[in-house]
């Protein structure tokens, strides 16, 4: 949900200077084609600029570092100094952001992404069968204790009148999340069926097909200013807002544009932005199935599935509510593990406290290392961002060890400690976790961006206040609750 916020956040000091106006950038770019020829053939202009997007003119190469072997392209951007001379250099992302959009994608799995995502599909299609299933099941007693929260002793009721409203109000949401992902997750495979039962092994043929013509240029035609660019695409769709667009040249040397905006009144393709396809020389629109606002029949369709999965309507409300209705779907996880672990467990009898049953202990240890190892996973690995490109030559990848580290080390120490004593330790560690981003806020204040970016800080501190009044709620339970519990202290 706010993936492009994040990248602000993590986003390193830039080394170049301040963007150059929107006006002056085919000065730029013509400095830039002076100095290295490749440039034209791809290159990126950025109507907004900002910590995480930090130069006017963009393009991606090869890596030219001496110790940067990698064979993976880089992102570099260009600016002028006060002197009017040419400045280039290194204008990464920080990859934290990505790296946490798809360990989400892949549901953790630490897999190449087209193994990781078939698993996900399964997953998904399971989830959808557990929710309708468990929803028809439960369904008489649902209606009646729809609106029931009876907080006492008896915990099993308690923690089942949580997991039943929860389930309840979010299962629209739940269905959409675990539907359109398994579109996602079966991307590829979908079209192939299509490609081989309807379209005979010619669906590439009728993409192309679909392709609108691109107009001759006039003769002499050059490419239109960025800011007249700017201004024509006003025109054409009020209300969105263009935020770059890129150049590609063909060895026959005509140049296509494409154009990434957004406009949260309308559906939108990606998470945060919608494309078009636009003439470079008039600035035209020449294909808007993925413009918001102007798509029809069935790239609206496919939008839909998008758009539901990523919340990119509506604006920061949708958002917000999606953030909030993705925790009670963890809630409601976790809760039903509490519920079967409760009503499995062996009482107490004539004093005597039972072993329980080695499926009880594993389930709590896998719940409470699994859990809070990806809490304090994800703010750890986010707050290193600022620290890992010093330390490593691969930050993304560091990025990657850090958090398996913490997330199997979890586990690790749940098994070992027992879900009670682990449960409450591991609490205290997703404290100190999400009190790091701050605290990395302040040791490197120049990386600071400030503005929505602030909102990642103000949020983990958020964060560990609850997660500090649950570590104290547990650790209570843990010494004064029922001591034939797998959450009791006395646990073996």
């Amino acid at each position: 949900m706010f993936e492009d916020t994040l990248r602000q956040w993590a986003a390193p000091p830039s080394p170049l200077p301040e963007p150059v106006a929107l006006v002056d950038t085919p000065a730029l770019l013509a400095k830039v084609v002076q100095a290295d020829p490749e440039v034209a053939r791809s290159y990126r202009i950025h109507f907004e600029t900002g910590p995480d997007t930090p130069a006017r003119l963009s393009w991606l190469a090869e890596p030219v570092d001496d110790d940067d072997h990698s064979s993976i392209p880089v992102t570099y951007g260009a600016a002028l100094d006060g002197a009017g001379e040419l400045v280039t250099a290194r204008v990464d992302m920080a990859p934290v952001a990505q790296f946490i959009d798809v360990l989400h994608q892949q549901i953790g799995l630490p897999f190449p992404h087209e193994w990781a995502m078939p698993v996900t599909g399964l997953v998904a299609l399971a989830y959808v069968v557990a929710l309708v299933a468990g929803f028809i099941t439960l369904l008489p007693s649902l209606i009646k204790d729809l609106f029931a929260m009876r907080i006492g002793r008896n915990l099993k009721r308690m923690w089942l009148d949580v997991h039943n409203a929860l389930g309840v109000f979010s299962l629209p949401f739940h269905l959409v999340m675990a539907l359109t992902t398994v579109v996602f997750a079966f991307h590829d495979q979908f079209y192939d069926l299509q490609n081989a039962l309807v379209y005979d092994g010619r669906l590439a043929e009728q993409w192309t097909q679909d392709r609108p013509e691109r107009p001759e240029p006039p003769p002499g035609a050059g490419l239109m200013p960025p800011d007249r660019l700017l201004e024509r695409i006003r025109e054409q769709a009020p209300g969105f807002n263009p935020v770059s667009v890129e150049y590609r040249s063909a060895p026959d040397g005509s140049v296509s544009a494409r154009l990434q905006g957004n406009d949260p009144r309308f559906a939108m393709r990606g998470p945060t932005f919608g494309l078009a396809s636009i003439d470079p020389h008039s600035g035209r629109f020449l294909d808007t199935s993925y413009l918001p606002g102007h798509q029809q029949g069935w790239p609206a369709v496919i939008t839909s599935f998008f758009t539901l999965h990523f919340g990119s309507f509506g604006g920061s409300p949708v958002r917000w509510g999606y953030f909030l209705l993705g925790l009670a779907g963890a809630v409601v996880f976790y809760t039903g593990n509490l519920i079967w672990l409760e009503s499995h467990r062996k009482r107490a009898r004539g004093g005597s406290i039972p072993e329980q049953p080695r499926s009880s202990r594993l389930l709590a240890a896998l719940s409470v290392g699994g859990a809070l190892g990806c809490v304090a996973g994800i703010p750890i690995t986010l707050a290193a961002a600022r620290w890992l490109p010093g330390l490593v030559e691969d930050p993304a990848a560091g990025h990657r060890y850090l958090f398996y580290l913490i997330f199997l080390g979890a586990i690790a120490w749940a098994a070992l400690r027992g879900p009670a004593r682990g449960s409450v330790e591991l609490l205290w560690l997703s404290v100190g976790a999400m009190l790091l981003i701050p605290a990395s806020s302040l040791l490197v204040p120049e990386a600071h961006p400030g503005g929505p970016a602030l909102g990642v800080d103000i949020v983990a501190i958020i964060g560990a206040v609850v997660l500090g009044r649950l570590g104290l709620v547990t650790r209570r339970r843990a010494r004064m609750g029922p001591a034939d519990s797998v959450w009791s202290a006395v646990d073996g």
